[in-house]
């Protein structure tokens, strides 16, 4: 049997990547054994002392930190390395992404919004440390934006919430890991270091390695991990009188007067010796908090407003399971007399196989004739304090029926403003 020879008929089906040289090498200028492309790395530019010289060496300052490229190097080679030197992509490539106009379409932006300024969004300051090319000032915007929406949103469609609740609130709402969830939902990829040669559509950051921290501790070295732990920068300056003060306790006062928007403290720069690296979570969350400070600045208040109902208020959150009563009978309790509502009193409903190996009973809280609350249990005890449970989220938990929050009277036609209902608080213990 007569052998085949591929190559003669193989070329029109392969890519020109997976052809042979052998079969195009006519297609180019050069042979064969020049066009592999290597690895140009550009020179240093350093100041040597001469032999001989005793005074001391000088530094001439530059206008830019360009790297030394002779003129012999190809062109494609010249602007590679200039692009390498870039601690950004430049603005001008944000045109050419393919993954950057896939996300301005996905994201359903405005065409006035311009695609470079979502290139801006996706770079950290950890990346470029330029204000003027990087996405510190959108971020700023974006988190008080999405800390003030989400805050009338809350707090006027549950106005008796405890503060405590608020804070995990909005935490699952705007916070880092709900962000960052987002961002892949978004299909925003990170890129592994950043630089002006990467493709303007990912998101550039320089990652910490704080992931070795946790993969030490998990070993049984642990000398080895308190060392690494100790050679991290760290945080320091915060937004409390006496930080130096570490045992001092922080009450929901002074968490809702000194720290964030989610009761977390407010964390000073690092230090000045200390490598600019942030975690995924921040990164993404700044990216985030990013492009809502570009749709207001670009498309105004309606559309920040819109665009924060269709990604952050869109998404179901039940806040009736982050209640953690320690003591419900007791709050009951103190809340019936602050209310001046009669003292709660437990009552048997129904019960079925007291005798049996399962039983339930159904016990009612009443405070006079009226009905709190009702719960069930495999003892009269579970049944009394699910009850409990039940009448003080029925009573934080109330909702007028209409909501109506501060921002929708922003609109030149909306209706007069009308006050919402302020509560007393949550009952203290």
């Amino acid at each position: 049997m007569k052998a085949l020879r591929l190559l003669r008929w193989s070329g029109s089906v392969l890519s020109p990547r997976t052809r042979p040289c052998a079969i195009h090498h006519h297609l180019y200028r050069y042979p064969p054994a020049t066009c592999l492309i290597t690895t140009w790395t550009p020179p240093v530019q350093q100041l040597v002392q001469e032999e001989g010289e005793n005074h001391e060496q000088e530094e001439f300052p530059t206008d830019d930190d360009a790297p030394v490229i002779p003129p012999d190097m190809p062109e494609y080679l010249q602007k590679e390395a200039r692009l390498r030197a870039l601690p950004s992509p430049p603005l001008s490539r944000a045109r050419r992404s393919a993954k950057l106009a896939a996300l301005h379409a996905r994201l359903s932006l405005s065409p006035r919004l311009p695609i470079e300024t979502l290139a801006r969004c996706l770079v950290d300051e950890t990346a470029d440390p330029n204000p003027d090319f990087n996405n510190t000032s959108l971020s700023t915007l974006g988190r008080e934006l999405y800390g003030y929406y989400t805050s009338e949103a809350i707090l006027c469609r549950y106005p008796r919430l405890p503060t405590a609740v608020v804070f995990a609130a909005m935490s699952a709402y705007v916070g880092p890991k709900t962000l960052t969830q987002i961002t892949k939902e978004w299909g925003v990829d990170l890129v592994a270091e950043p630089g002006g040669e990467v493709n303007p559509g990912y998101l550039q950051c320089r990652r910490d390695d704080s992931r070795l921290i946790r993969q030490h501790s998990r070993d049984s070295d642990y000398d080895a991990a308190a060392a690494l732990a100790e050679s991290q920068p760290r945080i320091v300056g915060i937004n409390r009188p006496h930080p130096e003060k570490k045992t001092w306790r922080r009450g929901v006062s002074s968490m809702t007067v000194y720290d964030d928007e989610f009761g977390d403290l407010i964390k000073g720069s690092k230090g000045p010796n200390s490598d600019p690296t942030t975690t995924v979570e921040d990164a993404c969350a700044r990216f985030v908090q990013a492009v809502m400070g570009a749709v207001y600045l670009h498309r105004g208040k309606h559309a920040a407003k819109t665009f924060f109902k269709e990604h952050i208020l869109s998404r179901h959150l039940n806040v009736g399971d982050m209640f953690d009563f320690k003591q419900p009978t007791l709050d009951l309790t103190r809340l019936c007399a602050r209310e001046g509502l009669d003292s709660p009193v437990a009552r048997i409903l129904s019960e079925t196989g007291r005798l049996s190996r399962h039983p339930v009973f159904i016990v009612g809280v009443f405070s006079g004739r009226e009905k709190l609350g009702e719960g069930s249990g495999a003892s009269l005890n579970e049944a009394r304090v699910r009850a409990a449970v039940g009448a003080l989220k029925s009573w934080y938990l109330y909702s007028p029926l209409e909501v109506r929050v501060p921002s929708d009277a922003e609109s030149p036609n909306a209706k007069p403003w009308k006050p919402v209902l302020i509560d007393i608080g949550e009952v203290v213990c």
